[in-house]
């Protein structure tokens, strides 16, 4: 499926049954003028064994109730090439999705209550000299008023730490450390403190404020990596830029990360509070110019065109730097393998009978059911009750040939037999939103997609993250 807004990427939408892939295709085309689709009158079977390069030209994969050899053949074809294969599965009342990657690398990834950079613990230069042109003391009740909180706290901070020697850490002295600034604000003539609510906020912010400047440890993490300390002319932009990044930390950012640029709204006049965020924003550019001689010189020495990496792209990555995610997924082969399954996941998770994790185990046995009777158990009612020791076997000797010592109730047994590989419009279509979402989440690489393995449960509506 291609779109000319807002990416331009492609998305390959691979069902078992061919006829529901042209009712997808005009069906999406109705929901934007500005899309385009086609689709392919093709069993993926065949395409795999006559043309598998054919898969090699999509964005991202998604593969939706195909059988397990399929899914075997494809993602061992996808995985070599490097794209993202998403399969999606719907059976009874039980969702699964598993995301095949080798590698995805995540700028934006738009974490939840992310702290500001303020550097209030470690001013830089531009931002000590800001502060310091402010003199709370001698300023009209209107400027007082309206000082920006983060200057607030900052003059108090100096304060303190002209007394004490070190920031505020326990909540006790963070609570001394708000009083200060209580005291600060102004009185009338009868001795009532004023309105002030710029205080206010610099008392509420105390601990964001405070909040020390440090590298993430999933940071950390990255910039130890062998693809960030071995850069190639194979790297993605992604290792380069991040080398950049930790060559900028280690020599001019005096082991912190670029500015971010961004300070939150509060409340202040216009000028006071646009002069505070032209420190942060001026302060970002110049990091940025920094991280981009370093990329330079990184690019050059692979021998890669300098054009290769843009400066908006240096730009974005270093307002990011503290947020960035690499999502890791084993391949299907991997999981498959009798000699690499993941044991102590699978055995843990099943300390509790009635975990997610049993459903897991369950759609393998299903699978397994199909690879040797060539159906799905309990499709017919009249096959329900025979099914249901025919699919015993297949769990059993699915764990036998795993050498898993786990127990699966007989109930769910009983349940995926009468199941019978329906495909319920409520569970499909909370699937169908749940992997929409992760394709966007690929295609765009902002937010961080699930790793490995998802299970719903429509039952109980819950679910569950596996790494298998």
């Amino acid at each position: 499926m291609k779109s000319d807004y807002p990416h331009k990427k492609k998305i390959y939408i691979l069902c078992y049954l061919k006829n529901r892939a042209q009712a997808a295709t005009e069906l999406l085309q109705e929901l934007n003028s500005d899309v385009s689709g086609n689709f392919v009158e093709e069993c993926p079977e065949t395409l795999l064994e006559n043309n598998p390069e054919f898969f090699h030209r999509f964005t991202v994969v998604i593969g939706i109730q195909l059988p397990e050899n399929t899914c075997l053949q494809l993602g061992s074809v996808l995985w070599s090439a490097s794209v993202p294969f998403l399969i999606c599965k719907t059976y009874g009342l039980i969702g699964y999705m598993r995301l095949v990657v080798e590698e995805h690398t995540v700028i934006e990834s738009h974490p939840d209550n992310a702290l500001e950079d303020l550097r209030l613990d470690h001013p830089f230069d531009q931002l000590r000299n800001h502060i310091a042109s402010y003199d709370l003391e001698s300023m009209n009740k209107k400027d007082h008023s309206h000082t920006p909180w983060v200057i607030v706290v900052a003059k108090y901070l100096e304060k303190w730490l002209r007394e004490h020697g070190q920031l505020p850490k326990t909540y006790r002295e963070k609570e001394a450390f708000r009083k200060c600034i209580r005291e600060g604000i102004r009185k009338n003539e009868n001795g009532v403190p004023e309105d002030e609510e710029n205080f206010d906020e610099a008392i509420k912010n105390v601990n964001t404020a405070l909040n020390p400047t440090k590298i993430p440890n999933a940071v950390e993490d990255l910039f130890n990596s062998e693809q960030c300390n071995h850069i190639t002319s194979q790297s993605t932009p992604f290792w380069v830029i991040l080398r950049a990044v930790k060559e900028f930390v280690q020599n001019e950012g005096d082991g912190n990360l670029p500015v971010r640029g961004t300070i939150p709204d509060m409340i202040a006049d216009s000028q006071k509070f646009i002069n505070l965020q032209n420190i942060y924003r001026q302060k970002a550019m110049e990091d940025a110019a920094a991280v981009s001689k370093h990329v330079e010189y990184l690019i050059q020495s692979v021998g890669k065109a300098l054009e290769t990496i843009s400066d908006k792209d240096i730009k974005l990555f270093c307002k990011h730097a503290s947020f960035l995610r690499v999502v890791r997924c084993r391949s299907l082969a991997e999981e498959y393998s009798v000699d690499s399954v993941n044991k102590d996941e699978i055995a843990s998770a099943m300390d509790s009978p009635d975990s997610e994790m049993v459903f897991y185990l369950m759609l393998r046995a299903v699978d397994r059911f199909y690879q040797h009777h060539s159906r799905y158990p309990g499709v017919y009612n009249y096959q329900v009750e025979e099914d249901i020791s025919k699919l015993k076997l297949c769990v059993s000797s699915l764990l036998q040939e795993y050498n898993l010592t786990v127990n699966i109730k007989d109930d769910y047994v009983h349940e995926f037999c009468r199941y019978g590989a329906t495909e319920p419009h409520t569970v499909a279509a909370f699937m169908g939103g749940a992997a929409a979402q992760e394709a966007i989440k690929l295609i765009t690489h902002q937010f961080v997609p699930f790793s490995n393995t998802y299970i719903y449960n429509a039952m109980s509506q819950t679910s569950a993250t596996l790494q298998l």
